[in-house]
């Protein structure tokens, strides 16, 4: 098959060094703003922090959308307006659902600064449906022994959200959602079906192929809907499968606002200034304020 006949779209990352750490963002993207309910991915990292430090998200808030946290390396403490303290490891899953409002903070925990943290994992923001979209805030962790692991062939697959190869991760999905983590050894490959409608792969660390067609790292890839493929790696390869129904119309992405009104974007843009929102019972000594152009915005 040509690259064509595979994938719909490829979404090159944007990259922000961000002082020790890099960040490569391939949603939202000028060509594309949601794959499923998937409208923010990044992946952060990897790094070692030199020794003292560590990273330092000071609180912010969010509306309308859930936020998935996943760590392939390092800790990060988690802290919410709810009053939710939680360190979040490799391979647990941290799902943040901000709905009418929250604010949170991400921190490296104090035992690992002395000796430099490491960070790598991704991070999504999930759209929620209209109906959804002012519910009540929540917090779930999901620990990694509870998702489900699939090996075949070279591969070992965890279930972060939704079913997938028959299993089904315990995570909440707020609509139809499929999210994967797959390792594959050299030599190795894993099927990828027809399980959604809007479907992506994003190869995080190492070398991989779809049905013979390189794949470049820290690249969105589109897959062409009711298709199957075939995933593979020569050399070992650490990558993502993400993506959903469509969602139920269009979203608007304004810095940490995710929204289906423009109008709602600019009342959380003035209550967040006002400081109308809660901030973390735990860490309220600070903020990030709204900034004059922020780096994460929708495209008309």
């Amino acid at each position: 098959m040509t690259m064509d006949d595979l994938f719909l779209q490829q979404l090159q990352p944007t990259t922000h060094d961000l002082g020790g750490f890099k960040v490569h963002r391939t949603l939202p993207h000028k060509e594309r703003t949601m794959i499923g309910p998937f409208i923010f991915f990044d992946q952060m990292g990897p790094a070692t922090l030199p020794p003292g430090e560590g990273i330092d998200v000071r609180p912010h808030p969010h509306i309308n959308l859930a936020t998935v946290t996943y760590l392939f390396a390092g800790a990060v403490d988690h802290r919410d307006s709810l009053g939710t303290f939680r360190t979040i490891e490799p391979g647990a899953v941290n799902l943040m659902t901000a709905g009418s409002g929250i604010s949170h903070s991400e921190r490296s925990p104090a035992s690992a600064r002395p000796s430099g943290p490491d960070l790598s994992g991704i991070q999504t923001w999930l759209a929620l449906p209209q109906a959804k979209e002012e519910m009540d805030p929540a917090f779930e962790h999901v620990p990694k022994a509870d998702l489900p692991v699939i090996e075949a062939g070279g591969a070992h697959a965890r279930i972060v959200m939704g079913t997938l190869w028959d299993a089904a991760s315990p995570v909440t999905c707020h609509s139809p959602t499929i999210y994967a983590d797959i390792a594959l050894t050299p030599g190795g490959a894993m099927p990828i079906d027809d399980d959604a409608d809007e479907r992506a792969l994003y190869v995080a660390e190492g070398e991989a192929s779809l049905d013979g067609q390189r794949l470049l790292p820290q690249t969105l890839y589109v897959l062409r809907p009711g298709l199957s493929f075939t995933l593979r790696s020569e050399r070992g390869a650490h990558v993502m499968l993400c993506g959903g129904a469509p969602l139920d119309g269009p979203r608007h992405v304004w810095w940490n606002f995710v929204s289906s009104s423009r109008d709602r974007i600019r009342q959380a843009r003035e209550d967040w200034t006002a400081m109308r929102f809660p901030l973390p019972p735990d860490d309220d000594q600070e903020f990030i304020p709204i900034p004059d152009v922020p780096k994460t915005v929708s495209y008309p």
